[in-house]
């Protein structure tokens, strides 16, 4: 088998500062224009249709609209417009398409019937050309080159990109537009971790089952890193809150139990470390990914975040030793990290 570095993936995911500065370069005027729209339509609530990994940045967008543009975010059910044909009224709605290909049917057809409602309609897609793209009223485009490896990581941090610059524009905010000025650094210090994590991966090479926790902004977090274990090294990863979690799941907690945990700085991370502890009594194992020393003493196996972002932004870094995680497990159990098996680059649903 090649060296891993040989793999698109691994090139893919250190792409991702150069990515993310060319969407920062490129697209900020159509970003701010869409605001603009925003703002003199008086949308009062956005739907957001996407599905995979574009799903989990939804999950993103439903925290950072709501908590600087007090917009609440829900996520679509294509299938109301696809197969059920009853499609909800989205009257003063904004209602986004968010897709890597932007080829999928269902998420080309919620868009295609808000237009059809009247509705104020964006795209967040790699292909401006796209099916979706040329659906929609704005088109942010990803900028982010053919993503030739199946599991989606250079697109997803750059769908966070975008969904966090439409936040900082449409709040008129100066230090949040700012801050996302220190985003690819930041991303680009945090993949300096990856020898760190191509040693400790052999712990988990056997692994069949763990869950992933994060809450927040890093709730979005969660379910990618689980979806990118699930894609790559096929370990059945279940996502969740550390609230949701304590609601019955933690009896599935016994000695060794892999758990890995997003903590970040920010508001939520006592909260997150208090939960670490309640693993720890419970004998579980650890996996924390964060840039507080304190909070990854408490994990058995430790991720360190080689830089702190203010919390709304942290998405962007913490998600990145779990993509770098999932692809050196997977290359420690021989598999392809190009391809998985049974998957396709474009999933077309309806």
């Amino acid at each position: 088998m090649s060296t891993i570095a040989a793999s698109h993936l691994y090139g893919e995911i250190h792409e991702q500062p150069a990515v993310l500065e060319s969407l920062l370069r490129l697209e900020q005027a159509t970003i701010r224009q869409l605001a603009a729209q925003i703002r003199r339509r008086e949308i009062n609530y956005v739907l957001i249709a996407a599905r995979g990994t574009s799903d989990n940045a939804g999950r993103y967008a439903n925290y950072l609209l709501g908590a600087f543009n007090g917009l609440p975010v829900a996520l679509a059910t294509p299938s109301l417009y696809t197969i059920y044909q009853r499609p909800p009224r989205l009257k003063n709605a904004l209602v986004i398409g968010i897709s890597q290909s932007g080829k999928s049917p269902d998420i080309v057809g919620v868009i295609e019937d808000a237009k059809r409602q009247g509705a104020l309609t964006a795209a967040i897609t790699n292909f401006a050309d796209s099916d979706l793209a040329n659906q929609a009223d704005f088109v942010v485009e990803l900028h982010a080159g053919e993503e030739r490896s199946i599991a989606a990581t250079k697109t997803y941090t750059s769908e966070l990109m975008a969904i966090a610059m439409l936040g900082a524009h449409l709040a008129d905010d100066g230090d949040m537009q700012a801050a996302l000025a220190g985003v690819p650094e930041a991303v680009a210090q945090v993949l300096t971790v990856a020898p760190t994590v191509a040693q400790v991966v052999e712990r988990y090479r056997y692994m069949t089952s763990c869950v992933v926790i994060g809450r927040g902004y890093n709730y979005a977090s969660a379910f990618e890193l689980a979806l990118k274990l699930k894609e790559l090294t096929y370990t059945l990863a279940e996502p969740y809150s550390s609230a949701d979690f304590l609601h019955g799941p933690l009896a599935l907690i016994e000695n060794g139990f892999p758990a890995i945990v997003v903590a970040p700085t920010g508001v939520m991370l006592p909260e997150i470390r208090d939960f670490i502890q309640v693993l720890r009594q419970r004998e579980a194992e650890p996996v924390v990914i964060s840039d507080d020393a304190a909070t990854l003493a408490l994990g058995r196996t430790q991720l360190p975040l080689r830089a702190t972002l203010p919390e709304w932004l942290s998405p962007l870094t913490a998600i990145v030793p779990g993509q770098l995680f999932a692809m050196y497990l997977a290359y420690a159990r021989d598999y392809d990290p190009d391809h998985p098996r049974g998957l396709r680059k474009v999933t077309e649903t309806r």
